[in-house]
């Protein structure tokens, strides 16, 4: 290599000397020593609970305030250290093997070449018209948070991710981009959510409030705290296309080899042509399964690994190849996996010792003594501590709800105003190492947690203050109609 080769040849940042953050798996090690450290203080307790029939039929069972007694202490001993994961790995078999057919099923997909062949069409019409560039983010993140708001959409964006990343550094952004597209509109809107039955629906059945009431300020709400994210995303956007040196993640992407230009790759052919439309009906089923059947994670799952064997056929790999690429994909979602594994070890722990009632009850005797005006934030804020520990937004409202809204009469909101403030915690969840969406995201991405964690943070904290001033107006104005 000459020297004029050498200096016009990308090379990856090196690394700033200095403190390394440490492995994500070993973070949350270290979470689940401190979990059971806390077990060994916090007390044991419980309150007792009653089956409550949901809107849409369903039954689940929801503490009753006013009825909680401590038990006998449970401590666990240090084992626990290594068979609180092991369990990890059992309450979350569902998602762990929709996390592994998922990278499979994709591995298979992109390896057909209909991905990069249709960025590379879609390139063609971008340089044509060069205003449809301008809408790529906000219109696709108004989209995602659209369907985050209205149907809930959560683990089921991760199969979005990797073609996002593909269209975003084509289109001369980086893969935090391309992640954000899909996953920070789905969180936003599944925050600040409208018709979320697996959020609002829930936690309005259990609290008392009619169901869907309150519309109107929701609507208002998501509107300003998508745009909030769209705006954020942008600027970052933009400043990464003027200087690319400056993504977090600038040897990550040059790793992945260079970006899909409008004429590079193969012909685009009738098996690229069947592929994509495979993938379009895969999505359009998925949609469908979740608003008519309320599809979930097995059902998804069996989808996206019927549709990685067919794309696979109609590029006519043999079954052979096609078993080769879908554990190679698999074999990437590992660490992910793993992850997972160990944050829902958390909840087992906290479960176990019996301590999750107990933190409820000192978080809601807290708020008691506190003036009216800073009532719902700090709601919020109990709200966004347990949203560490679960991530399922009907567990989260199943366990909440019924201490908290009985609550909210005593200091002076209204039911409608709990509520609220519980949706609202959702915003935070793309930087927890605990929630299974954000590794599973970031699987998909191949994004270390740490690099996302450092890049989101001043949004997250934008969120927060957001959810601060979008909870002044129902406290101060009692919030609590059909609109």
């Amino acid at each position: 290599m000459n020297d004029q080769e050498q200096a016009t040849t990308p090379r990856p940042p090196v690394p700033p000397v200095g403190l390394k953050m440490p492995h994500t798996l070993v973070i949350v090690g270290a979470l689940i020593a401190l979990v059971l450290i806390l077990s060994w203080i916090v007390p044991s307790g419980e309150f007792q609970r009653f089956e409550k029939v949901l809107p849409d039929g369903s039954r689940i069972k929801v503490p009753v305030d006013g009825t909680f007694h401590l038990l006998p202490k449970t401590y666990l001993g240090l084992q626990t250290l290594f068979l609180a994961p092991i369990k990890g790995f059992l309450d979350g078999a569902g998602l762990i093997s929709f996390l592994l057919i998922i990278g499979g099923s994709f591995a298979v997909f992109q390896e057909t070449g209909a991905v990069e062949q249709g960025i590379k069409r879609l390139m063609v019409h971008v340089q044509r018209h060069p205003a449809m560039e301008a809408l790529f983010i906000p219109v696709l993140m108004t989209i995602f948070s659209l369907a985050g708001a209205v149907f809930g959409m959560a683990e089921e964006l991760i199969p979005f991710i990797v073609i996002f990343i593909a269209l975003a550094r084509a289109l001369g952004y980086d893969s935090i981009v391309g992640t954000s597209i899909p996953f920070l509109g789905a969180a936003a809107g599944f925050a600040c959510a409208f018709f979320n039955p697996f959020t609002v629906g829930v936690a309005q059945g259990i609290a008392g409030v009619p169901i869907y009431s309150g519309l109107g300020y929701r609507v208002v709400a998501w509107v300003v705290a998508t745009g909030v994210v769209i705006a954020y995303v942008m600027v970052y956007a933009a400043k990464i296309k003027r200087n690319p040196e400056l993504s977090p993640v600038r040897d990550i992407d040059l790793a992945r080899g260079s970006t899909v230009s409008a004429g590079s790759g193969d012909a685009w052919n009738t098996s690229h042509v069947l592929a994509l439309l495979t993938f379009l009906g895969a999505l359009i089923l998925l949609v469908y399964g979740v608003l008519k059947y309320q599809w979930y994670l097995e059902a998804i799952a069996a989808l996206f690994l019927g549709m990685g064997i067919f794309v696979g056929l109609i590029a006519r790999m043999g079954p052979s190849t096609i078993a080769k690429h879908f554990i190679a994909g698999a074999k990437d979602m590992v660490g992910v996996v793993f992850i997972v594994a160990c944050a829902r070890a958390l909840l087992v722990i906290a479960n176990d010792a019996r301590i999750m009632d107990t933190l409820l009850l000192h978080s809601s005797t807290a708020i008691r003594v506190l003036p009216r005006a800073m009532t719902a934030q700090v709601m919020f804020l109990v709200q966004c501590f347990i949203n560490f520990f679960i991530h399922s937004g009907t567990a989260q409202a199943a366990l909440t709800m019924p201490v908290l809204a009985p609550l909210s009469d005593l200091v002076g909101i209204t039911r409608q105003t709990c509520v609220y403030s519980f949706s609202l915690s959702e915003l935070i969840n793309p930087i927890l190492p605990t929630s299974a969406v954000t590794m599973g995201v970031l699987g998909a991405a191949k994004i270390p947690w740490e690099r996302w964690a450092r890049w989101f943070l001043p949004l997250m904290l934008i969120l927060v203050v957001l959810a601060f001033a979008l909870l002044v107006p129902p406290t101060l104005f009692f919030y609590w109609g059909p609109l």
